[in-house]
């Protein structure tokens, strides 16, 4: 999904410069029967178009480009950076300042959906979980199980798990999310989570059962909310490896 993601950022990137050029170049043998607003309006709805299959940044330069091509065709003196006319300078003013107030509304209502789905998907992994801790599958299965969406949910480079306490001290994942690396929360929104490993303790009714060795990818930044989930897929775990350890 990031990379497709990223890949459309890319294509739409590339568009915000090329689609305001090929569009204010069609208008062209229109210009001087064409209102100059009418031709900014065009030029806006494809802000619009790039606005909402890209990202910020490519809203940004559609905007850019779209007002250099409407100064640079649709206004006189036609083919120079130059207007004359205090008409054609106030809409070339609207549609910069449009095209930038769409780029940016287009890019919260994309966060806003991306969370949404976020937290969807966060609520199934959670379900699945409980279920699966719940069902009495082997308590190394649910390790494993553990194991594979933790790599995944933190952008891990390795992830594994071992009994008892971390041997050593160091940083880890508190109950609540943060992580505290010698006694100072870290911000892993903006750094990424600490290396070379960090702990995620597994643990039932008070008891530390084990816990998850975290290996992180470094800089890539990680939302308190995964860390939030993935604490709880280590309770889980830990409700499921507790019938185990009584039977034990």
């Amino acid at each position: 999904m990031d990379r497709l993601r990223r890949h459309r950022a890319a294509a739409a990137n590339v568009a915000a410069v090329v689609l305001p050029l090929g569009v204010a170049a069609i208008l062209v043998p229109f210009r001087s029967s064409f209102a100059n607003t009418a031709s900014a309006l065009v030029l806006v709805a494809v802000i619009v178009a790039i606005a909402a299959i890209g990202n910020r940044v490519g809203g940004f330069v559609a905007t850019v480009s779209a007002t250099l091509w409407f100064d640079f065709f649709l206004t006189r003196p036609y083919e120079r950076l130059a207007i004359t006319h205090r008409p054609d300078i106030e809409t070339a003013v609207s549609l910069f300042v449009v095209g930038i107030v769409v780029t940016e509304l287009a890019a919260r209502n994309r966060h806003h959906q991306r969370a949404a789905t976020e937290e969807s998907d966060y609520v199934g992994l959670i379900y699945g979980f409980s279920e699966l801790a719940a069902s009495g599958t082997p308590a190394h299965q649910v390790v494993e199980h553990a194991r594979t969406e933790l790599i995944e949910l933190l952008h891990l480079r390795a992830c594994r798990y071992e009994s008892g306490l971390p041997a050593r001290p160091g940083a880890r994942i508190e109950h609540d999310g943060r992580i505290v690396l010698a006694g100072i929360v870290w911000d892993a929104d903006r750094m990424g989570l600490p290396g070379p490993e960090l702990a995620l303790l597994v643990e039932n009714r008070g008891q530390t059962l084990g816990h998850f060795v975290l290996t992180p990818t470094p800089g890539l930044a990680v939302a308190g909310r995964r860390l939030v989930v993935a604490v709880t897929i280590a309770d889980q775990v830990g409700a499921a490896l507790r019938p185990h350890l009584r039977s034990a």
